[in-house]
């Protein structure tokens, strides 16, 4: 029942962001930066405007983005790195509490397709306790597609795989972006322990 309502919360906020109009990303130079896909994605929503799907992991990045666009420090316990050169950025809020030490993560990064006019841009989100993935209600990845010549994104589903973050035989399922490389690491998380296998980019979708 857990995982139901989660995915069913989740789905909830990505239709609300998939009902928007393309986002536009503003950039100088010839072509975007990570920083640019970043703060295109950050600026097109607010979701306190929608009460029943207030995510404050999205609210959290985007003041830490703020932040850091004004070059003004974090607040205890956030860190936010952006990779200009790798196109990857993670943002981390570390929190502890008793014996319990909780760290929420959100990767942004993007990848160019080999027909040389569009680019994929992933957003993903995903909490841990103990250095065990244990997903809030906002944990997911999502998708947007770039286009060059029209200068906006769409969200985006085809990309060779479906989404999932729980198995048939018990596992949740984070996902981690690629800071180097071009794969996405799929992480099972058992009671037993925890299995990986690499989502492999071909320049146009994932595969295992």
């Amino acid at each position: 029942m857990k995982r139901l309502s989660l995915a069913v919360i989740f789905a909830c906020c990505i239709l609300t962001l998939a009902a928007q109009d393309a986002i536009r990303v503003n950039y100088q130079g010839a072509a975007p930066t990570i920083s640019d896909f970043a703060w295109a994605f950050l600026s097109s929503n607010d979701h306190e405007e929608e009460e029943d799907c207030a995510d404050e992991s999205f609210n959290a990045i985007r003041q830490a983005w703020i932040q850091h666009r004004k070059g003004l420090p974090q607040q205890e316990g956030v860190t936010l790195t952006v990779d200009e050169k790798n196109g990857y950025v993670v943002y981390e809020y570390t929190s502890e509490y008793e014996s319990n030490k909780d760290v929420v993560r959100i990767e942004m990064c993007y990848w160019n397709e080999a027909d040389k006019k569009h680019k994929l841009f992933a957003y993903n989100v995903a909490c841990f306790r103990n250095g065990k993935y244990e997903p809030g209600q906002f944990d997911g990845l999502t998708f947007f597609r770039y286009d060059n010549a029209s200068k906006k994104m769409k969200m985006y589903y085809d990309t060779g795989f479906e989404v999932a973050y729980g198995t048939d035989d018990g596992a949740w399922v984070s996902y981690a972006l690629p800071r180097t490389g071009k794969d996405i690491t799929v992480t099972y998380w058992y009671k037993t322990g925890k299995k990986q296998k690499p989502l492999k980019w071909n320049g146009r979708r994932f595969s295992f």
